[in-house]
């Protein structure tokens, strides 16, 4: 199976050691050895808002700002590289035309390549690129919410949703850099547009995108 798998920066970050990143090492390893082509995006995580901030309060602008934010997604991803040794391409990778390439021979992991959206856009198109049969989204909530349960104790967890239900949802959250909350709406619509089936789950069990590449799992399909 060709699997698109975004671990995001508060995951790979909240915990600043080997011993984490070990955790979804191990994951993806056990992956390639089950014969699937893979290719990861990573997030930038708390690093990123530090660093942005320190750039905000200085006079950067949103692009700049946004530059910061592109410079930790790669900080993140060549961490994941180096922790991945020769199961992993070398380099972290942001060109189409490459990614295309590359695809499939080593796990390939990339970051960010432009400002205006979210990582979660970059998987979407990456994936759309490769043509990916799954997107893995691993976060630090176990699902697609009717309302942030962090705040709504009622909020409904959906184990699956359209297309448009998805984006129905995602189009009240705020789209602004580190304001997405959850998923970022172009990505939500170009998901849409190429088709692709995602699954958003609990990346703090690492142990959840394994069963989620063997269809079973404890988030939320969009289809």
């Amino acid at each position: 199976m060709k699997v698109a798998i975004r671990i995001g920066g508060s995951l790979l970050t909240r915990k600043l050691d080997t011993r984490n990143f070990k955790k979804y090492v191990d994951v993806l390893r056990k992956l390639k050895r089950d014969g699937h082509k893979l290719l990861v995006v990573t997030g930038g995580g708390s690093t990123s808002r530090i660093y942005q901030n320190i750039a905000r309060s200085l006079g950067a602008d949103g692009v700049s700002t946004d530059w910061v934010g592109i410079a930790a997604t790669k900080l993140t991803a060549m961490t994941l590289v180096a922790a991945l040794g020769k199961k992993a391409f070398p380099v972290v990778l942001t060109n189409l035309r490459r990614i295309k390439r590359e695809f499939g021979r080593k796990i390939l992991v990339c970051g960010a390549f432009e400002p205006g959206h979210s990582t979660d856009y970059d998987l979407a198109l990456y994936a759309h690129v490769v043509g990916a049969d799954l997107i893995i989204k691993a976060t630090n909530v176990d699902g697609v919410y009717s309302a942030d349960p962090k705040k709504n104790r009622n909020a409904k967890k959906f184990s699956r949703l359209t297309y448009n239900q998805f984006l129905k949802i995602m189009s009240k959250n705020e789209q602004t850099p580190g304001k997405y909350k959850l998923f970022d709406l172009r990505a939500a619509q170009s998901l849409k547009r190429w088709k692709i089936r995602t699954i958003i789950l609990d990346g703090k069990k690492p142990s959840e995108i394994l069963s989620a590449v063997k269809g079973k799992h404890h988030g939320t399909v969009i289809e």
